[in-house]
């Protein structure tokens, strides 16, 4: 080696690694972005039915549409991420966002607003990206930790956008908390187009247009059900139909996907043991983890007049989610390395035990607002964990190249499973109030935690039964060169 090859090497060493530094702050805040942003309808769900002079049932379409528009987007993005246009493909979503964002503040009627939440909500496909430009361009040792930790910021961006946009929409209007949207979203695209990297040569990617609107109406008929918690009690033959026609596009969705050459999502590779028994575990968790944060906040927000309840205004509500946010990021920090000596499936089984707990203090503790924090708490960091705990779960028999894909489906799994928790939280405490009366009883609340109970004990016996099937050889990210998909042969594809 001459002298200036032996000068030269320590400077490209150390310009990797000033690289990965930027890289992983612009992989965390564009995560956190595009969560929050999309979680701005929770809060302001009563300002834009008085801001437009429509219903409470059609001013909630602003968070459905964005949570359905993600779903959909999320396995499509997921796809082209794996191919040699990712960079493009994120710098092109964040443009959608961007566009989306300033729908929402320009002064435009209410359908204009759907459109414009419906461009947020494509940003939630960007997750998965995230995690694909972290498993390809970090070293070995880093890309693990900031795979958790960007798993964790996509869930804990809601108890970060709640109060801001609450905050804001209190003393600004509605406008004004949109507006925050506006100017992260922006802030995101600029950070975007400054550090995210090319992807590794030789990738391919096809995307499935059939199979994207197959997966679109399936998913748009699950989120209706779930939406239109009235239909259930009201016209059950109806939910039912719908139900059944949802369940038959789904299952015609996955027969073309296994016939197909180019597949929306691989299938086949979802039925792996690991993969499938995670994503169950995500289903059946997300649901439960949900239904806990639905129940916390709307019963804080309850008047004194119901005769339980706090009365917090819709910003004081927000405030009750630091707890959520800020244990679930340190748990999210710890995770990795205690999955140093736990494997995977354990830790999702003791994360689901741990939300389970969560469940227990608010069904049998909640007379005042230390309680309610306290609960809030231990959610935080049981969801904390469980996200952070995740992707190894699954990347651990994914190949490199095909880690967008297959977290995109895991997300989407988790979005119809945190709809499917809205509406189990709706449909107790509905069922739980009395005729003539505006809310509903205190032990409808009690109920409903009982449910979540359930789901998370399933959750745990479900994570406990893959960690008896898993192999030991399965290390996540950092498997030997002989595992396929992982370690370093693998870095510029499968």
């Amino acid at each position: 080696m001459t002298a200036a090859q032996a000068h030269d090497q320590p400077m490209s060493t150390a310009l990797i690694r000033s690289e990965a530094r930027l890289l992983v702050p612009a992989l965390m805040f564009i995560a956190l972005v595009v969560a929050a942003v999309a979680s701005l309808g929770t809060p302001l769900i009563t300002s834009v039915a008085t801001t437009f002079h429509v219903s409470l049932d059609s001013a909630q379409w602003t968070l459905t549409i964005a949570l359905l528009s993600g779903a959909v987007a999320t396995p499509v993005l997921g796809r082209l991420g794996a191919g040699p246009h990712r960079r493009a493909t994120i710098l092109a979503t964040l443009a959608i966002v961007v566009v989306g964002s300033a729908l929402t503040v320009l002064p435009l009627p209410f359908a204009w607003l759907l459109v414009g939440r419906a461009a947020q909500g494509v940003g939630l496909g960007l997750t998965a990206l995230m995690m694909g430009v972290a498993r390809d361009h970090l070293p070995e040792e880093r890309s693990a930790a900031t795979i958790a930790l960007i798993s964790v910021v996509s869930i804990i961006g809601a108890g970060v956008g709640y109060p801001l946009a609450a905050l804001l929409a209190e003393f600004g209007g509605l406008r004004a908390a949109y507006g925050l949207g506006l100017l992260v979203t922006a802030i995101a695209f600029v950070t975007a187009w400054h550090s995210m990297p090319a992807a590794p040569e030789g990738r391919s990617a096809h995307v499935n247009v059939a199979g994207a609107l197959v997966l679109a109406g399936g998913l748009l008929l699950v989120l209706f059900l779930a939406g239109e918690r009235s239909l259930w009690s009201r016209h059950l033959a109806v939910a039912v139909t719908v139900a059944v026609a949802a369940v038959l596009l789904l299952c015609v969705w996955t027969v073309s996907e296994l016939r197909t050459k180019t597949p929306l999502v691989d299938v086949r590779a979802v039925r792996h043991p690991a993969v499938a028994g995670a994503n169950i575990a995500m289903f059946v968790g997300g649901s439960g983890m949900y239904l806990l944060l639905t129940l916390i906040t709307r019963y804080a927000q309850t008047p004194h007049s119901a005769g339980y309840g706090f009365g917090l205004t819709t910003f004081v509500a927000g405030l009750v989610l630091i707890p959520f946010s800020v244990l679930g990021f340190v748990a999210g920090k710890l995770t990795p390395r205690i999955r140093e000596r736990i494997d995977g499936p354990l830790l999702l089984a003791g994360s689901a035990a741990i939300v389970g707990g969560g469940f227990v203090l608010f069904a049998t503790a909640r007379s005042n607002l230390a309680e309610l924090l306290a609960a809030m708490g231990v959610l935080g960091f049981g969801v904390g964990s469980f996200s952070a705990a995740m992707p190894g779960v699954i990347l651990a028999v994914t190949p490199r190249s095909e880690t967008s894909s297959a977290m995109s489906f895991n997300y989407v799994v988790r979005s119809v499973g945190y709809s499917l928790g809205s509406a189990i939280g709706g449909l107790v405490l509905a069922a739980g109030t009395a005729t003539g009366r505006l809310f509903p009883n205190d032990d409808a609340y009690t109920t409903a935690a009982l449910v979540g109970v359930a789901a998370m004990a399933i959750t745990t016996m479900a994570s406990l039964a893959l960690a008896r099937r898993r192999s030991p050889e399965t290390n996540p990210i950092t498997a030997p060169v002989g595992v396929p998909g992982l370690g370093r042969s693998s870095r510029t594809g499968s």
